[in-house]
């Protein structure tokens, strides 16, 4: 696994072990027991999710209990009813000392990491029953698919190449016409690959190969994957690399301080670039060609995704080049797509030669 990866695991295995540290015993019992089927992302958000669920409890059912003191006896007395109290809780609650709120998607996270912890000790006979299998998982009404059309993605990368825009003051040129080369490369990536922006944060020089017009890419969970680009991409690519290694040749400040490193894409204070720093550079550049969309990478993975699938019509294509393992994943998010190929194939069929 490359440096990144493991650097980002190291992170979250001690935000973990931290965060297990305030909670009863038998949670990092529980961590310990999932970690081999388990991303450490996952396990910190199941942590983050159970570190919520035992605050309510000292604060509303074991009332003369501290969260590290609540046995496993203890959640042997609750019943469906107080899950469901919890999810009711969670729609405005306060932690220490901020306000949140959870919508239906954030409530079902919550109530499935319930649903594992018990039903691990369950499995493990330490608990007799499993009751949050007794309560029904949220609805979740379907989000609009929000994406770029065609028109919108040749906008948005004549913006992000242009040497000289007028809406923006002078200094903001001045950074524009340094990043211009790498966030082209960056968007032309998302926009022709639909990578996420984990998997784009985490690429190094050596994972292309430019004479194959290919590159490997780590998924979520670790597994790798090999995934083609066009001559078009190539060129946004090369075009990027070519620049970073000219500020090498020069040894400026900035080139001075990657030429000992590995990664692909780089902030200008010359470390590898961030997930904040994508994110911000693509709703920078989206927000002047579309203002009324909110664009993100994820977005950004919608656009390419859409795009495949029109001019492929296949969903098992489509779901090998983003990564889903869930097929059905696929079909949920493409779904509206799928109802426009539907509806013109019905259209191209005549009963009668009207002519």
């Amino acid at each position: 696994m490359d440096d990144y990866y493991k650097s980002r695991d190291e992170i979250n295995l001690a935000k973990i072990r931290s965060i297990c540290g305030e909670l009863p015993y038998y949670v990092r019992e529980f961590i310990i027991g999932i970690q081999l089927r388990t991303s450490t992302l996952t396990r910190l958000n199941y942590v983050y999710d159970l570190r919520i669920f035992f605050d309510y409890l000292t604060k509303n059912v074991f009332t003369n209990k501290k969260i590290n003191q609540i046995e496993l006896s203890d959640l042997e007395t609750l019943h469906a009813f107080d899950i469901e109290l919890y999810l009711d809780y969670l729609s405005s609650y306060e932690f220490n000392g901020k306000k949140y709120q959870c919508g239906e998607r954030a409530k079902e996270r919550k109530l499935c990491s319930l649903r594992s912890f018990f039903k691990y000790f369950f499995n493990k006979d330490r608990l007799s029953s499993n009751i949050c299998t007794k309560v029904d998982l949220p609805k979740k009404h379907e989000k609009p698919i929000i994406r770029l059309e065609t028109d919108e993605v040749v906008k948005l990368l004549d913006r992000v190449d242009s040497t000289n825009l007028t809406d923006i003051s002078k200094r903001e040129n001045a950074y524009h016409d340094i990043t211009r080369v790498r966030d082209c490369a960056i968007l032309t990536l998302f926009l022709g690959t639909g990578i996420r922006i984990s998997e784009l944060v985490g690429l190094n020089q050596e994972d292309f190969d430019f004479s194959q017009g290919c590159f490997n890419v780590t998924r979520k969970g670790g597994s790798k994957s090999v995934l083609y680009f066009t001559d078009e991409i190539a060129s946004a690519l090369l075009s990027y690399c070519a620049w970073q290694q000219d500020q090498i040749d020069s040894k400026t400040p900035f080139g001075n301080k990657i030429a000992s490193q590995n990664a692909m894409f780089y902030s200008m204070q010359g470390k590898r670039i961030s997930v904040r720093a994508v994110e911000n550079l693509v709703k920078k550049y989206a927000q002047a060609v579309t203002p009324l969309k909110k664009i993100t990478p994820h977005k950004l993975r919608s656009t390419f995704g859409t795009e495949l699938y029109r001019n492929t019509q296949d969903i098992y294509a489509v779901a090998a080049v983003l990564g889903h393992k869930d097929i059905n994943t696929t079909r949920r998010h493409y779904a509206a797509t799928s109802e426009d190929i539907k509806r013109r194939a019905s259209k191209s069929v005549k009963l009668r030669d009207t002519d």
